[in-house]
């Protein structure tokens, strides 16, 4: 599960200044993070941003998490 979490997170120079974003997509992982900092719920995040999907936000949570254990 955390793999495929992790398949929805790209890096691409060209892309948000290479910054981890949601594959596909131009929602850097740092503005997910700063939504869900803010108190927002995954409800409120999904409902503003018809685009992503729960596991987008599962995926960037997963993110931190392996970047935080390096």
């Amino acid at each position: 599960m955390k793999t495929q979490l992790l398949n929805r997170i790209s890096f691409y120079s060209n892309i948000c200044h290479g910054k981890a974003c949601i594959r596909g997509m131009r929602f850097p992982v740092e503005m997910i993070l700063d939504m869900l900092g803010s108190e927002m719920s995954k409800e409120e995040i999904l409902e503003d941003h018809a685009e992503l999907e729960e596991e987008n936000i599962l995926a960037c949570l997963e993110y931190v998490k392996q970047v935080d254990n390096l």
